[in-house]
């Protein structure tokens, strides 16, 4: 009867101990305050993290670059179809169509820097200048 008492007080402290765990994995460790990617590859906030990590404010820059380059070709008349905009840091900036097809892939309608590997990584911005796709290393 002893025995079964104590493994009984046994059992409790151990499952108290799994549920403290399994609150400090949730909360602290995956929580709900973090950055997560979203299916574009775009860094999004997910609850209320307490800073930002420099990967995230680069690629945020990044963004804000290829919208300038958009924006700047739109206003020179550039009428969008499957090309290189420019680079942006370590990024090449190319409009693709969507649904993607063909023309998308082919050499000359991408950044010469990206083809050249003089960057490594590259955001696709569809016609209206909207990200559809990052691509990073």
């Amino acid at each position: 009867m002893k025995i079964k008492r104590i493994h009984r007080k046994y059992l409790i402290i151990f499952a108290v101990f799994l549920i403290v765990i399994g609150f400090f994995l949730i909360f602290r460790i995956g929580g709900e305050d973090s950055w997560i990617k979203d299916s574009r590859g775009v860094w999004i906030k997910h609850g209320n993290p307490a800073n930002t990590p420099d990967y995230v404010d680069k690629q945020q820059r990044t963004i804000e670059c290829a919208g300038v380059l958009y924006e700047k070709a739109k206003e020179s008349g550039m009428e969008f179809s499957s090309q290189c905009l420019g680079v942006c840091g370590d990024y090449a900036v190319d409009i693709i169509h969507v649904p993607r097809n063909a023309e998308d892939n082919k050499p000359e309608n991408q950044c010469e820097a990206f083809r050249n590997k003089e960057v490594s990584n590259f955001i696709e911005l569809d016609e209206k200048g909207d990200v559809v796709k990052i691509f990073e290393k």
